[in-house]
């Protein structure tokens, strides 16, 4: 099967301060350029990876109006090293997710 190269997504995860019932969150953003594709927050840093990874999978396969299949989807999942850049292969469609802020240099460098 032919696969698709070169979708990259920006994204943000970070925690966020305790809140008044003292627990702490993970906040976490899917970027495509300038949209915003998912965001939300979970409990733990673990869930908002595999939240994160997982709304990429979808979003990259509806670009090209693919549904990813359930093993598409199972690949999708793993850590993302805090700063990373990670490379995902899950289905027919290639992935990179980039940290944002490294997202926003590389983009002024090319204009």
């Amino acid at each position: 099967m032919n696969g698709v190269e070169g979708i990259r997504f920006g994204y943000q995860l970070h925690p966020l301060p305790l809140g008044r019932f003292g627990f702490r969150r993970w906040r976490y953003e899917l970027w495509h350029g300038n949209h915003l594709e998912a965001a939300g927050w979970c409990t733990t840093r673990r869930t908002a990876e595999r939240v994160l990874r997982r709304h990429a999978t979808r979003v990259g396969h509806a670009m090209f109006g693919l549904e990813p299949s359930p093993a598409a989807i199972a690949a999708g999942e793993g850590e993302i090293p805090l700063g990373a850049s990670v490379r995902m292969d899950v289905g027919a469609v290639s992935l990179t997710l980039v940290p944002r802020p490294v997202e926003q240099e590389l983009r002024a460098q090319l204009a």
